[in-house]
């Protein structure tokens, strides 16, 4: 599958001084190590998606193109190649590995400049970008290189259910080691990748009465360490909520933001489960004009990746399930959800 690359380039220059170590630097030290130097930081957002061709593949009616339109702007500060903030750490390669130096910056613009004042020595930088505006995602343990991590919150107790609100913004991250030096010429290029993706389900109604339809995905990472570049798994995963995108014809169209899937089931998972576990879910929850409500949950086996985008069809039956259009989609419905009457349905 073709992913597109589309580049974001903040050029940043830095100039080093020894404003914290005024003594070693005086014009009568013959030792000039720790003196300043100025050195060029250059960040660059690359945005490598399938986005664009998840929707020219997967939507391709005259009415699934204006679901395409509603999704590309419902999507809009996610998939995105602007950084409205950035978040900018420069850590000690030694010892406890503690931050020396933290930068934060309201950008709202593709190139901009700083000033900031380093020693010389060996650093681990981590930048992250588009944090400060994502009410799901928050950035802890930063005060040293090894726990910092975007943190996803908490999933909160709904209908005996935990759930959590889509992320709000995309986040990219970067991890680069530096060593400055004095009296030499350096520029820095730090590349920042996505962090989180987005699922999406499109259902055609055929014409069937609903009261409230609900959706949500699960089975992503709960946390992204940013040193190390990998996700953080829990045993349980939450319930992100798909959320309503409005559309101008009768197809409905659900899109959660979260973090990726695993690329596979751990081997202790595959043991303890009975049948073969899915990476990721999509659960339908579908509330019937008596009252009634059927739980369908679409199993994927397919991984969502970081910066990806993954939209299931599928259609409403007479019962109110879902029944997928892609055959690879595992299905298990429950009719009249509040009192059980599970089935597997065969596709």
């Amino acid at each position: 599958m073709v992913r597109q690359r589309r580049y974001f380039f903040i050029k940043v220059g830095i100039l080093l001084s020894a404003l914290w170590l005024t003594a070693g630097c005086s014009t009568l030290d013959d030792d000039r190590s720790d003196c300043g130097n100025t050195f060029e930081l250059n960040y660059q957002l690359r945005l490598v998606t399938n986005m664009t061709t998840e929707l020219e593949t997967h939507l391709t009616t005259i009415t699934e193109v204006d679901v395409a339109n509603a999704l590309s702007m419902h999507l809009k500060d996610i998939f995105t190649d602007f950084a409205h903030d950035v978040d900018l750490s420069f850590y000690d390669t030694e010892g406890a590995l503690d931050r020396l130096q933290h930068e934060q910056h309201i950008m709202n613009a593709n190139q901009s400049s700083y000033t900031l004042t380093l020693p010389m020595r060996k650093y681990m930088h981590l930048a992250i970008a588009n944090i400060a505006k994502n009410d799901v995602v928050s950035l802890t343990g930063d005060d040293h290189s090894p726990s910092s991590k975007l943190q996803q919150a908490d999933g909160q107790l709904k209908d005996g259910m935990e759930v959590l609100p889509s992320h709000t913004t995309g986040l990219f991250t970067a991890r680069q080691p530096m060593e400055v030096l004095s009296g030499v010429d350096q520029t820095f290029n730090v590349r920042l990748y996505m962090a989180n993706c987005s699922a999406t389900l499109v259902l055609d109604t055929k014409g069937h009465a609903y009261n409230d339809i609900k959706v949500y995905t699960t089975g992503f990472a709960n946390a992204f360490s940013i040193r190390d570049s990998s996700y953080v798994f829990t045993d349980s995963s939450p319930l992100v909520i798909a959320d309503p995108v409005a559309t101008d014809n009768s197809l409905l169209c659900f899109c959660s933001v979260n973090f990726p899937s695993r690329d596979e089931i751990p081997a202790s998972a595959r043991r303890r489960a009975e049948k073969k576990a899915p990476l990721w879910q999509f659960k339908v929850y579908l509330t019937k004009p008596d009252g009634s409500i059927t739980e369908t949950i679409l199993n994927i086996d397919e991984p969502l990746k970081a910066g990806d985008l993954k939209i299931i069809k599928g259609e409403l039956d007479d019962d109110g399930a879902v029944r997928p259009y892609n055959s690879t989609v595992g299905v298990s419905v429950t009719l009249d959800w509040n009192h059980g009457g599970e089935y597997d349905t065969p596709l």
